[in-house]
């Protein structure tokens, strides 16, 4: 039992869990330098007060902000093709086959994916204040489509099982396949729900407010979220691993004091 502390095992385990805390502790530290970065990041509505900014600053333009508001239609919005009554200004729709394949090998059937097709639509639109009266003061989109972190909204997902027939059946036994389903999705950016964009913002012909992707290289990105939600988001990622890093360090530490207090104790055994 005194040799049960030397056990390779154990010193394998503490040495793991010092390198995911070394890990988790590393991947924390990024995480929190994102953190402040994004915080010093400043945050506009789409009203009058960016307006007076932008034209204080030089060539009325702000190299990188984030400007949180309502999505608004700058024309006809798009109608989902299956959700009456509900609309968008991104629209993404996706038709995939579901086939079964026989795989003589293992002798069972396998899944797989094909015949996808994808259609994607978008209108113009805008960011507005919430609770504004009017929507004379707004921020245009530039380039939705070319954004990274624009989640959409799955507002319509169905799946059509195969009929059991004839030509399926042939199909079977000539080729070792079967269709299983057809599955239909579509997804919106729905008006009237909260965007947040980081980019370039720069004021034209005195009132018309434009939102686009950077100069400078940094990245243009609008997330379907409030911005303090956004950074709630990145707190409670920096929390996971700051607590990791804790859990593995401790477990670490408890292996190794493990080890030690078994060598202690045969040293001593032996001394007596």
């Amino acid at each position: 039992m005194a040799d049960l502390p030397l056990n390779p095992l154990v010193l394998i385990g503490a040495g793991s869990s010092f390198a995911f805390s070394g890990l988790f502790y590393h991947l924390y530290q990024e995480k929190k330098k994102e953190l402040q970065k994004l915080k010093e990041i400043p945050v506009f509505k789409p009203d009058t007060h960016l307006i007076k900014v932008l034209k204080a600053s030089p060539h009325k333009r702000l190299q990188y902000v984030a400007v949180e508001g309502l999505v608004q239609a700058d024309g006809e919005p798009l109608a989902s093709q299956f959700v009456p009554r509900c609309f968008g200004v991104i629209q993404k729709i996706a038709v995939e086959e579901h086939w079964k394949y026989w795989n003589s090998l293992t002798k069972t059937w396998k899944s797989r994916t094909m015949n996808r097709k994808e259609t994607n639509n978008s209108v113009p639109f805008s960011l507005v204040s919430p609770g504004a009266y009017s929507t004379n003061v707004y921020v245009k989109i530039q380039n939705p489509l070319e954004a990274s972190g624009c989640h959409l909204d799955r507002v319509y997902n169905k799946v059509r099982r195969a009929e059991e027939g004839l030509v399926n059946l042939l199909m079977q036994g000539l080729n070792g396949e079967k269709p299983v389903a057809m599955e239909e999705s579509e997804e919106l950016l729905q008006v009237g729900s909260t965007l947040t964009g980081f980019g370039e913002v720069v004021l034209e012909e005195g009132q018309v407010m434009r939102l686009q992707a950077p100069r400078d290289g940094r990245k243009y990105v609008l997330m379907p979220t409030d911005y303090r939600s956004f950074m709630d988001g990145h707190e409670r990622s920096a929390n996971m691993w700051k607590m990791l890093t804790a859990v593995t360090g401790l477990t670490g530490a408890s292996l190794l004091a493990k080890v030690i207090y078994g060598l202690v104790g045969n040293q001593d055994n032996r001394s007596k």
